[in-house]
């Protein structure tokens, strides 16, 4: 979707995108598209060990976020191009610990992070009924949110002199250009945030001890910060859009702008999620639902592990030839074993956090290949968990979209997700999904009800009804499976 420089029309939006593997950015127009030539991108990864640890510091994301803009900067300099806005997701879920002079106490915690499991139990045993918060707030006690991961940070050494608790975006945001504030939506997506008025719920801060005062105010979609001074001269005093969830920004890149449309990301971790107009009466036990704004809130259910379990198989199942590969996918083998694939814990629509992966039926006629399509058919249904109780809380959407870079590295992925889901899948052919999202956010500020630019989609793959006994069966098994691994690990 990239047009010339000399082609765009403002206003124009500098968005950033804190991701698992990189941090990126770019300069959209006012119809969506990047200008050819302006992106940047920087890799990283998380830190994990054994204990349950998933980090990344938070100022060498700083660090990149500084080095992204400095690029941005001079290349709309270059071609003689305001910068209008900034705007800037991150990943969601993410816990850092702050000095009175705003500076990281603790690396960042991701989503990923499981150290509080333990504190996950205590919040029950301090008397938080789970059903009423999750109905109250959108979200489950689990290690992702911050009511576990306060308790947990009680007790490090660093506590005694922390002042605020920040998300990443927020630390970004603060280090480049003193800003304050914390977006209504990254809030809601850990776990503090009352789903059906948009403030902090008091109610789980008190349970954890935590005051109100340790987090910065929240701010709505249409309430950026305007800085005066900045790193930039080109970027004082324009609006500064608080970072947002890259869920959000995910589906507004993919075309899930409304009730119309499920979208499916797949990259490092994965999701389905629906935008709708106000919170559900009742929100499905396995899922989230987060509050976007005044009149928006979202609907779904997270994987940990979509990528992330790919990746372990192409370290671990080599010498796989990938157009074998690719007709596996395509065609169901005679017998592949039964994946969980839960490499770093399982979220939707178990919550279960300290699960790990577990692997069935294996027998000594296994290969890689067969290890491959149960570890893929595992993901599938897992994403057709959600979808269900998606239906089940009134979701009726016309398409399904898939996005992210499992979908552009193994297209061959979407026949399975078909085919488990019983729905045709469109995918999105396009990269920097995500980053395109968060800068569409912000024009709808700047530009409501402006042209944006329709982004491009492939053919969609419908459902091979030949696979139908194959998936009603391996279901049956995956659901009795599935139920005990959960029972246990809560047990």
């Amino acid at each position: 979707m990239s047009i010339r420089p000399e082609a765009g029309r403002g206003p124009f939006v500098l968005a950033l995108d804190v991701g698992s593997g990189a941090s990126r950015g770019a300069l959209y127009d006012a119809t969506g598209c990047p200008l050819k030539g302006s992106k940047q991108r920087i890799a990283h990864q998380f830190t994990v060990t054994a204990d349950g640890a998933s980090t990344i510091h938070a100022d060498q994301v700083v660090d990149e976020c500084r080095e992204i803009i400095d690029g941005i900067v001079e290349y709309a300099a270059h071609h003689g191009i305001p910068v209008d806005a900034v705007a800037m997701d991150s990943f969601a879920s993410s816990f850092i610990l702050v000095d009175a002079d705003g500076r990281a106490l603790t690396p960042c915690a991701t989503y990923a992070d499981a150290r509080s499991r333990d504190y996950v139990a205590e919040l029950v045993r301090r008397g938080v009924d789970e059903a009423a918060y999750h109905q109250r707030t959108g979200v489950r006690l689990h290690t992702s949110y911050h009511p576990a991961r306060l308790l947990w940070a009680q007790t490090l050494p660093e506590w005694d002199r922390a002042a605020k608790v920040l998300t990443l975006g927020e630390y970004v945001y603060l280090q480049l250009a003193g800003i304050e504030g914390m977006a209504t939506s990254m809030a809601a997506w850990s776990g503090i945030c009352d789903a059906h008025t948009g403030r902090l719920d008091h109610a789980i801060l008190e349970a954890t001890g935590t005051p109100a005062s340790m987090f910065q105010p929240l701010c709505g979609p249409d309430e950026p910060a305007t800085p005066a001074s900045t790193e930039w001269d080109a970027l004082d005093a324009i609006p500064w859009f608080h970072c947002v969830p890259d869920g959000w920004a995910s589906n507004i890149g993919a075309g899930g702008t409304d009730e119309s449309t499920v979208a499916v990301a797949a990259a490092t971790s994965g999701a389905a999620r629906v935008i709708v107009r106000e919170v559900p009466a009742t929100i499905p036990h396995g899922l989230w639902c987060y509050r976007l704004g005044r009149n928006q809130a979202i609907l779904g259910g997270a994987l940990n592990d979509v990528g992330r379990a790919l990746e372990w198989a192409e370290r671990v199942l080599v010498g796989v030839d990938k157009h074998e590969l690719a007709e596996v996918l395509r065609t169901p083998p005679a017998a592949a074993p039964f994946v969980l694939p839960f490499f770093s814990g399982e979220r939707a629509t178990g919550w279960a956090s300290g699960a790990t992966a577990s692997f069935a039926q294996v027998t000594a006629a296994t290969g890689p290949l067969e290890m491959w399509r149960g570890i893929v058919d595992g993901i599938a249904l897992s994403y057709e968990r959600v979808l269900d109780q998606l239906a089940q809380a009134g979701a009726r959407p016309e398409r399904v979209v898939a996005s992210g870079g499992v979908v552009a590295a193994y297209p061959e992925w979407l026949h399975v997700l078909a085919d488990a889901t019983s729905i045709a899948v469109v995918p999105l052919v396009m990269k920097r999904t995500t980053l395109r999202g968060t800068a569409l956010i912000a024009l709808e500020q700047l530009q409501p009800g402006g042209e944006r630019a329709v982004a491009p989609f492939g053919e969609a793959v419908e459902p091979n009804s030949a696979n139908s006994a194959y998936f009603d069966a391996l279901r049956a098994e995956f659901t009795r499976y599935y139920e005990a691994l959960v029972a246990q690990v809560k047990n």
